[in-house]
Protein backbone atom coordinates (compact mmCIF):
# COMPACT_ATOMS: atom_id res chain seq x y z
CA UNK A 1 0.00 0.00 0.00
CA UNK A 2 1.09 3.30 -0.40
CA UNK A 3 1.42 5.44 2.62
CA UNK A 4 2.92 8.91 2.94
CA UNK A 5 5.52 9.48 5.59
CA UNK A 6 5.55 12.10 8.15
CA UNK A 7 7.98 12.88 11.01
CA UNK A 8 6.25 14.68 13.87
CA UNK A 9 8.23 16.42 16.55
CA UNK A 10 6.60 16.49 19.79
CA UNK A 11 6.71 16.45 23.24
CA UNK A 12 10.60 16.49 22.96
CA UNK A 13 10.21 12.81 20.32
CA UNK A 14 10.51 12.61 16.83
CA UNK A 15 7.69 9.97 15.74
CA UNK A 16 6.74 8.95 12.41
CA UNK A 17 3.31 8.59 11.23
CA UNK A 18 2.05 6.63 7.88
CA UNK A 19 -0.50 8.92 5.87
CA UNK A 20 -3.37 8.27 3.68
CA UNK A 21 -5.81 10.15 2.27
CA UNK A 22 -7.75 13.92 3.02
CA UNK A 23 -10.46 14.92 4.83
CA UNK A 24 -11.04 14.88 8.95
CA UNK A 25 -8.18 12.78 10.63
CA UNK A 26 -8.69 9.91 12.05
CA UNK A 27 -5.43 8.98 14.25
CA UNK A 28 -4.71 4.89 14.26
CA UNK A 29 -2.38 3.96 17.58
CA UNK A 30 -0.84 0.25 17.87
CA UNK A 31 -0.50 -2.28 20.58
CA UNK A 32 2.05 -4.90 21.45
CA UNK A 33 4.62 -6.02 19.78
CA UNK A 34 2.81 -4.04 16.13
CA UNK A 35 3.71 -0.70 14.24
CA UNK A 36 1.95 1.75 12.02
CA UNK A 37 1.32 -1.11 9.92
CA UNK A 38 -1.04 -2.78 11.61
CA UNK A 39 -3.67 -0.71 10.56
CA UNK A 40 -2.77 -0.94 6.68
CA UNK A 41 -5.87 -1.94 6.09
CA UNK A 42 -7.91 0.82 7.82
CA UNK A 43 -5.57 3.32 6.21
CA UNK A 44 -6.52 2.12 2.55
CA UNK A 45 -10.61 1.67 3.49
CA UNK A 46 -10.91 4.91 5.54
CA UNK A 47 -9.28 7.06 3.45
CA UNK A 48 -11.20 5.81 0.68
CA UNK A 49 -14.29 6.72 2.85
CA UNK A 50 -13.42 10.60 2.53
CA UNK A 51 -10.64 10.46 5.76
CA UNK A 52 -7.09 11.56 6.62
CA UNK A 53 -5.87 8.17 7.71
CA UNK A 54 -3.12 8.58 9.89
CA UNK A 55 -0.85 5.89 12.38
CA UNK A 56 1.60 6.59 14.44
CA UNK A 57 4.83 4.11 15.71
CA UNK A 58 4.17 4.63 19.27
CA UNK A 59 7.35 5.92 20.61
CA UNK A 60 9.79 3.06 20.97
CA UNK A 61 8.73 1.49 17.97
CA UNK A 62 10.08 1.58 14.67
CA UNK A 63 10.65 4.43 12.69
CA UNK A 64 10.35 6.31 16.04
CA UNK A 65 12.50 7.76 18.39
CA UNK A 66 12.95 5.21 21.68
CA UNK A 67 14.20 7.10 24.86
CA UNK A 68 15.65 4.45 27.38
CA UNK A 69 14.00 5.35 30.59
CA UNK A 70 10.94 3.37 31.34
CA UNK A 71 9.18 6.46 32.86
CA UNK A 72 9.15 8.07 29.43
CA UNK A 73 6.88 5.40 27.80
CA UNK A 74 3.88 6.34 30.81
CA UNK A 75 0.60 7.04 30.10
CA UNK A 76 0.94 11.20 30.94
CA UNK A 77 3.55 10.84 28.09
CA UNK A 78 2.42 9.23 25.96
CA UNK A 79 -0.92 10.20 24.71
CA UNK A 80 1.12 14.14 25.15
CA UNK A 81 2.40 12.09 21.78
CA UNK A 82 -0.74 11.07 20.55
CA UNK A 83 -2.51 14.63 20.98
CA UNK A 84 0.69 16.62 19.34
CA UNK A 85 0.66 13.85 16.55
CA UNK A 86 -3.21 15.29 15.82
CA UNK A 87 -1.98 18.56 16.74
CA UNK A 88 0.53 18.61 14.36
CA UNK A 89 -1.24 17.17 11.29
CA UNK A 90 -4.88 18.47 11.62
CA UNK A 91 -4.57 21.70 14.00
CA UNK A 92 -7.71 23.85 13.31
CA UNK A 93 -10.12 20.69 14.12
CA UNK A 94 -10.29 17.83 16.85
CA UNK A 95 -9.50 14.63 15.25
CA UNK A 96 -10.99 10.86 16.38
CA UNK A 97 -8.49 8.54 17.74
CA UNK A 98 -8.90 4.51 17.18
CA UNK A 99 -6.78 2.26 19.08
CA UNK A 100 -5.97 -1.56 19.42
CA UNK A 101 -4.78 -3.48 22.39
CA UNK A 102 -2.08 -1.13 24.51
CA UNK A 103 -3.51 1.67 21.64
CA UNK A 104 -6.42 1.29 23.23
CA UNK A 105 -6.16 2.95 26.83
CA UNK A 106 -3.78 5.53 25.21
CA UNK A 107 -6.74 6.57 22.68
CA UNK A 108 -9.08 6.11 25.82
CA UNK A 109 -7.17 8.08 27.64
CA UNK A 110 -6.18 10.68 25.12
CA UNK A 111 -10.17 11.59 24.66
CA UNK A 112 -10.56 11.80 28.29
CA UNK A 113 -7.39 13.91 28.70
CA UNK A 114 -7.51 15.94 25.96
CA UNK A 115 -11.18 16.15 24.90
CA UNK A 116 -10.86 19.97 22.90
CA UNK A 117 -8.38 17.54 20.21
CA UNK A 118 -10.80 14.43 19.90
CA UNK A 119 -13.92 14.71 18.96
CA UNK A 120 -14.37 10.58 19.57
CA UNK A 121 -12.43 7.37 19.75
CA UNK A 122 -12.95 4.04 19.44
CA UNK A 123 -11.19 0.87 20.89
CA UNK A 124 -10.36 -2.46 20.03
CA UNK A 125 -9.80 -5.26 22.26
CA UNK A 126 -9.74 -3.49 25.40
CA UNK A 127 -12.40 -2.22 27.27
CA UNK A 128 -12.42 1.18 28.76
CA UNK A 129 -11.59 0.92 32.35
CA UNK A 130 -11.17 3.80 34.85
CA UNK A 131 -8.35 2.67 37.19
CA UNK A 132 -8.96 0.76 39.75
CA UNK A 133 -8.67 0.62 43.92
CA UNK A 134 -4.75 -0.54 43.13
CA UNK A 135 -2.67 -0.82 40.10
CA UNK A 136 -3.29 -3.47 37.47
CA UNK A 137 0.28 -5.11 38.45
CA UNK A 138 -0.47 -5.41 42.06
CA UNK A 139 -3.59 -7.18 40.86
CA UNK A 140 -2.09 -9.58 38.77
CA UNK A 141 0.87 -10.35 40.93
CA UNK A 142 -1.64 -11.43 43.46
CA UNK A 143 -4.09 -13.71 41.21
CA UNK A 144 -1.20 -15.18 39.02
CA UNK A 145 2.42 -15.05 41.00
CA UNK A 146 1.48 -14.96 44.43
CA UNK A 147 -0.13 -18.86 43.14
CA UNK A 148 3.37 -19.53 41.17
CA UNK A 149 1.80 -18.66 37.96
CA UNK A 150 3.26 -17.14 34.66
CA UNK A 151 1.77 -14.06 33.61
CA UNK A 152 3.04 -12.12 30.60
CA UNK A 153 2.73 -8.67 32.27
CA UNK A 154 4.44 -9.76 35.58
CA UNK A 155 7.66 -11.08 33.60
CA UNK A 156 7.80 -7.80 31.53
CA UNK A 157 8.85 -6.04 34.69
CA UNK A 158 12.59 -7.28 34.96
CA UNK A 159 14.02 -5.43 32.47
CA UNK A 160 16.60 -7.49 30.46
CA UNK A 161 15.53 -11.07 30.41
CA UNK A 162 11.89 -9.83 28.16
CA UNK A 163 14.26 -8.25 25.70
CA UNK A 164 16.54 -10.54 25.50
CA UNK A 165 14.23 -13.45 24.88
CA UNK A 166 12.08 -11.83 22.36
CA UNK A 167 15.03 -9.94 20.04
CA UNK A 168 16.65 -13.13 19.61
CA UNK A 169 14.54 -14.30 16.46
CA UNK A 170 12.10 -11.17 16.18
CA UNK A 171 10.11 -13.22 13.03
CA UNK A 172 9.58 -16.18 15.60
CA UNK A 173 8.69 -13.78 17.85
CA UNK A 174 5.95 -12.23 15.63
CA UNK A 175 4.90 -15.84 14.72
CA UNK A 176 4.37 -17.34 17.63
CA UNK A 177 2.67 -14.87 19.75
CA UNK A 178 0.58 -13.37 17.20
CA UNK A 179 -0.98 -17.27 16.38
CA UNK A 180 -1.17 -17.92 20.19
CA UNK A 181 -3.58 -15.54 20.76
CA UNK A 182 -5.52 -15.36 17.06
CA UNK A 183 -8.55 -16.57 16.77
CA UNK A 184 -6.63 -19.22 14.21
CA UNK A 185 -5.17 -21.05 17.35
CA UNK A 186 -7.12 -23.65 18.78
CA UNK A 187 -8.22 -23.66 22.73
CA UNK A 188 -5.26 -24.09 24.88
CA UNK A 189 -2.14 -22.43 22.48
CA UNK A 190 -1.93 -20.23 24.95
CA UNK A 191 -0.58 -22.16 27.85
CA UNK A 192 -2.94 -21.02 31.06
CA UNK A 193 -0.79 -23.42 33.23
CA UNK A 194 2.52 -22.14 32.73
CA UNK A 195 4.81 -21.12 36.03
CA UNK A 196 6.27 -17.94 37.41
CA UNK A 197 9.58 -18.04 35.98
CA UNK A 198 8.70 -19.32 32.69
CA UNK A 199 9.37 -16.97 29.50
CA UNK A 200 6.73 -15.48 27.02
CA UNK A 201 7.63 -17.65 24.44
CA UNK A 202 8.02 -20.90 26.29
CA UNK A 203 5.67 -23.61 24.77
CA UNK A 204 4.59 -21.39 21.91
CA UNK A 205 4.09 -23.27 18.79
CA UNK A 206 5.72 -22.23 15.42
CA UNK A 207 2.03 -21.78 12.99
CA UNK A 208 1.94 -22.81 9.91
CA UNK A 209 2.50 -19.86 7.54
CA UNK A 210 0.67 -17.90 5.54
CA UNK A 211 -1.80 -17.47 8.07
CA UNK A 212 -5.57 -16.33 6.79
CA UNK A 213 -4.60 -12.61 7.61
CA UNK A 214 -0.62 -12.60 8.16
CA UNK A 215 1.78 -13.18 4.99
CA UNK A 216 5.40 -14.18 5.43
CA UNK A 217 5.94 -10.70 4.14
CA UNK A 218 4.04 -8.69 6.72
CA UNK A 219 5.94 -11.22 9.58
CA UNK A 220 9.03 -9.92 7.76
CA UNK A 221 7.73 -6.15 7.84
CA UNK A 222 7.21 -6.37 11.61
CA UNK A 223 10.82 -8.22 12.11
CA UNK A 224 12.23 -5.37 9.97
CA UNK A 225 10.96 -3.12 12.64
CA UNK A 226 11.63 -4.63 15.52
CA UNK A 227 15.57 -6.01 14.38
CA UNK A 228 15.95 -1.73 13.91
CA UNK A 229 13.97 -0.71 17.21
CA UNK A 230 14.33 -3.66 19.88
CA UNK A 231 11.50 -4.25 22.08
CA UNK A 232 13.17 -1.96 25.15
CA UNK A 233 10.40 0.49 24.49
CA UNK A 234 7.47 -1.48 23.78
CA UNK A 235 8.37 -3.60 27.09
CA UNK A 236 9.16 -0.46 28.77
CA UNK A 237 5.12 0.76 28.47
CA UNK A 238 4.01 -2.51 31.04
CA UNK A 239 6.84 -0.93 33.29
CA UNK A 240 4.87 1.98 34.36
CA UNK A 241 1.46 0.30 36.35
CA UNK A 242 2.07 2.48 39.27
CA UNK A 243 3.25 5.74 37.53
CA UNK A 244 -0.46 5.60 35.59
CA UNK A 245 -2.17 4.78 38.44
CA UNK A 246 -1.12 7.93 40.35
CA UNK A 247 -1.75 10.32 37.54
CA UNK A 248 -4.83 8.86 36.66
CA UNK A 249 -6.18 8.38 39.95
CA UNK A 250 -5.67 12.26 40.86
CA UNK A 251 -8.42 12.93 37.74
CA UNK A 252 -11.83 14.01 38.95
CA UNK A 253 -13.95 12.29 36.39
CA UNK A 254 -13.26 9.67 34.94
CA UNK A 255 -16.14 9.61 31.85
CA UNK A 256 -15.77 9.75 28.61
CA UNK A 257 -18.19 11.80 26.63
CA UNK A 258 -17.27 12.07 23.27
CA UNK A 259 -19.00 9.48 20.66
CA UNK A 260 -17.13 6.09 20.97
CA UNK A 261 -17.43 2.53 19.83
CA UNK A 262 -15.70 -0.68 20.83
CA UNK A 263 -15.08 -4.13 18.70
CA UNK A 264 -13.77 -7.11 20.13
CA UNK A 265 -13.61 -10.56 19.45
CA UNK A 266 -15.08 -13.83 21.20
CA UNK A 267 -11.98 -15.27 21.02
CA UNK A 268 -9.89 -12.37 21.95
CA UNK A 269 -8.13 -13.58 25.42
CA UNK A 270 -7.77 -10.16 26.83
CA UNK A 271 -11.90 -9.96 27.16
CA UNK A 272 -11.58 -12.97 29.44
CA UNK A 273 -9.09 -11.11 31.96
CA UNK A 274 -12.50 -8.98 32.49
CA UNK A 275 -14.86 -10.41 35.04
CA UNK A 276 -18.24 -10.46 34.01
CA UNK A 277 -19.81 -8.48 30.77
CA UNK A 278 -17.00 -6.23 29.24
CA UNK A 279 -19.29 -3.82 27.41
CA UNK A 280 -21.83 -3.62 30.29
CA UNK A 281 -18.84 -2.63 32.51
CA UNK A 282 -17.71 0.20 30.05
CA UNK A 283 -20.94 1.73 30.15
CA UNK A 284 -21.00 3.85 33.18
CA UNK A 285 -18.27 5.52 31.74
CA UNK A 286 -18.72 5.88 28.18
CA UNK A 287 -21.93 7.57 28.20
CA UNK A 288 -21.41 8.30 24.44
CA UNK A 289 -21.07 4.81 23.62
CA UNK A 290 -22.50 4.65 20.17
CA UNK A 291 -22.17 1.26 19.83
CA UNK A 292 -20.10 -2.17 21.33
CA UNK A 293 -19.21 -5.04 18.40
CA UNK A 294 -18.04 -8.71 19.31
CA UNK A 295 -16.73 -10.34 16.48
CA UNK A 296 -17.41 -14.04 16.82
CA UNK A 297 -14.38 -16.48 16.63
CA UNK A 298 -12.30 -13.57 16.17
CA UNK A 299 -8.95 -13.04 18.49
CA UNK A 300 -6.84 -10.57 19.54
CA UNK A 301 -5.47 -8.96 16.34
CA UNK A 302 -9.30 -7.39 15.66
CA UNK A 303 -8.17 -5.21 12.60
CA UNK A 304 -5.50 -7.57 10.98
CA UNK A 305 -7.54 -10.98 11.42
CA UNK A 306 -11.00 -9.22 10.22
CA UNK A 307 -10.20 -6.28 7.85
CA UNK A 308 -13.25 -5.72 6.25
CA UNK A 309 -15.53 -6.24 9.22
CA UNK A 310 -14.17 -3.63 11.17
CA UNK A 311 -13.51 -1.70 8.29
CA UNK A 312 -16.77 -1.57 7.37
CA UNK A 313 -17.96 -1.01 11.17
CA UNK A 314 -15.26 1.74 11.16
CA UNK A 315 -16.64 3.30 8.40
CA UNK A 316 -20.28 3.49 9.54
CA UNK A 317 -19.74 5.11 12.98
CA UNK A 318 -17.33 7.57 11.39
CA UNK A 319 -20.21 8.94 9.39
CA UNK A 320 -22.38 9.45 12.35
CA UNK A 321 -20.07 11.74 13.80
Amino acid sequence: MTSDFRHVETNGVTLRVAVKGEGPLVLFVHGFPESWYSWRHQLEAVAAAGFTAAALDVRGYGGSDRPQAVEAYDMETITRDIAGVAEALQPDAPAIVVGHDWGAPLAWNSALLFPDRFKAVAGLSVPYIPPGDKPAIQVFREFFTARGLFFYQVYFQDQGPPEAELEADPAATIRKFYYAISGDAPDGTWPVDKKHGDTLLHRLPEPDMPLPWLSEEDVAYYASQFEHSGFRGPLNRYRNHERDHAFLTQLDDHKIYQPSLFIGGTRDLVLKMFPGDPVEMMKPNLPGLRAAHLLEGCGHWTQQERADEVNALLIDWLATL
